[in-house]
């Protein structure tokens, strides 16, 4: 395929690549400040009527904003138009996702103005890494004008890409850790308020001593014991979450005060007997856990309310000396 410049005859020079992305469905909600960021990861490439813009077997490495003109996307077998595409609409999407070749050929009608995502050169998880939240937008977005176009495309998407379950991987994964991250929890969790649903938040009261006496090398490798021990305890039952430092998160839903406060007692002794020695060579040492519960809708009528009840409850615990489960009322 033909790099940009190639074309020529298509002007760029006077087009805002920001407000080419802002006038597409895939990028419509986004700031400007994304934009902007999003437009330093694009190129402008002009086309001239007639000129291919990519042919079967192509590499399927970038997503297409038509800025000026219009597309055509021609069948491989007898050369029928499959699909137009005008300024505003993109194109390229389930190929870039499923990382597949290009099947089809598509050609510029009349002289062609075309935005690429990314750029020239940059794969999309290198272009994407910096900015997680914005990656977890792009890729919903991806994945809602996919199952607009055909049902068939979606379940291909979510089910066999091996690039969209990487790029949820980095997303949404905790790279310490191994659990979710707050990214996860930031997105997700609305979603998990649909009928009672309760929300523990954790931190070791004595982290800070292990830090002090063994360094911080230790003090991660004992944040990875916790985090694998959370995970295991919670099971399927909930989801578990890295929610910033040493403070870890679980939501467990359709749990009520009662089910919620056995929980939390459960995750307590299970950490609070979690042996050290392997990494401080102190048998006697062992983490003192504090909780928070939130729980939806009493504490909380929405996602960010609930986080706000429950966050600072683990502090609150520990500076009551420690080892303690508390609800918001508690913490007054």
């Amino acid at each position: 395929m033909k790099e940009p410049g190639d074309h020529g005859e298509a002007a760029t020079a006077d087009l805002d690549p920001a407000e080419v992305l802002s006038r597409a469905d895939l990028f419509s909600v986004f700031s400007r400040d994304e934009l902007d960021w999003l437009a330093a990861k694009s190129e402008f490439l002009a086309c001239g009527d007639g000129v291919a813009i990519f042919e079967p077997g192509d590499p399927g490495d970038r997503l297409y904003l038509v800025a000026s003109g219009s597309v055509e996307v021609l069948s491989s077998v007898d050369g029928s138009v499959l699909a137009q595409f005008v300024a505003g609409d993109s194109f390229g999407e389930l190929e870039l996702l499923t990382r597949t070749k290009r099947n089809a050929r598509a050609r510029a009608v009349g002289p062609t103005s075309l935005l690429t995502f990314p750029k020239g050169g940059e794969s999309i998880e290198t272009a994407l890494s910096s900015r997680p939240a914005v990656a977890a937008r792009i890729l919903r977005s991806f994945l809602l004008v996919v199952a607009g176009r055909t049902r068939k495309a979606n379940a291909l998407v979510k089910e066999n890409s091996p690039w969209v379950r990487e790029l949820r991987r980095q997303v949404y994964g905790d790279k310490l850790t191994g659990l979710l991250n707050k990214t996860y929890l930031d997105e997700n969790l609305p979603k998990m308020l649909s009928g009672p649903t309760a929300l523990l938040m954790l931190k070791p009261d004595n982290f800070k001593e292990i830090n002090d006496r063994f360094g911080h090398e230790i003090g991660d490798a004992a944040l990875v014991l916790m985090a694998g021990e959370l995970e295991r305890a919670v099971g399927k039952e909930g989801t578990a979450v890295r929610y910033a430092g040493n403070e870890l998160a679980v939501v467990f839903q359709g749990k009520d005060r009662k089910g919620a406060q056995g929980a939390a007692r459960a995750i307590q002794d299970r950490l609070s007997s979690l042996d050290l020695s392997p990494l401080t060579q102190d048998p006697s040492l062992r983490f003192g856990i504090s909780l928070g519960i939130a729980l939806y809708p009493e504490h909380g009528a929405d996602a960010e309310a609930l986080v706000k009840a429950c966050v600072g409850l683990p502090l609150v615990g520990r500076a009551r000396g420690g080892k303690l489960i508390l609800f918001p009322e508690d913490g007054e």
